[in-house]
């Protein structure tokens, strides 16, 4: 246990802003997993971390709002990727940090949260990023929100990827097993019929 480290103080960001494209174009974050929309079981999970909730959703924003403190999208009609909904969370975020989490990732869990603050805790000026098996999970990430103004300026510059934004930001590594299963993106009706069971 690490309760001698203060741990940052976190607004968190649901991405559920993207065109949905692998579920025939749905909203992700509404599809039904064990009973309730995925959105559901982020916020269940997150909640309970911050006084700062926001969802990035681009359409469906009266049912995202029973999920959220606060809603963003983008500011382009043509869904430009995930890095626009980052830069919406940053621009309005109340903490200090920003946790930023995938809409279809239900299997995470909260050991993980922990530990994704508890290593933001050590280096808090850079931004952190999962990595899994030595691949970059720019969608599970801890920014200080020190940081917006850089994220806009690559964004001025014509810079769309997330990953590439923030590893030229400096961004450290908080490493996971190759496969974890928390990290699984449930972005097809197969994977959500496949993990439907799932107990870990």
């Amino acid at each position: 246990m690490t309760d001698s480290i203060a741990l940052p103080a976190c607004s968190i960001l649901l991405l559920a802003g993207g065109r949905g494209q692998r579920m025939g174009g749905r909203d992700k974050g509404l599809l039904d997993w064990r009973g309730k929309p995925l959105i559901a079981h982020l916020h269940a999970l997150t909640r309970p971390l911050t006084d700062d909730l926001i969802i990035s959703c681009n359409r469906n924003s009266e049912r995202y709002a029973a999920y959220a403190d606060r809603l963003v999208q983008d500011d382009s009609v043509d869904f430009p990727g995930p890095l626009a909904g980052i830069r919406a969370g940053l621009a309005v975020a109340r903490q200090p940090f920003l946790l930023v989490l995938p809409c279809d990732a239900p299997l995470l869990d909260r050991a993980l949260l922990q530990a994704m603050r508890e290593a933001a805790a050590a280096q808090p000026e850079k931004p952190l990023m999962l990595r899994q098996g030595g691949q970059w999970e720019p969608l599970f990430c801890l920014l200080p929100k020190a940081l917006a103004p850089a994220v806009e300026s690559a964004w001025q510059s014509g810079d769309r990827g997330p990953r590439h934004v923030l590893l030229a930001l400096g961004a450290v590594a908080l490493d996971c097993p190759a496969q974890d299963p928390r990290l699984a993106n449930l972005n097809t009706p197969e994977l959500l019929a496949q993990t439907a069971n799932y107990s870990g």
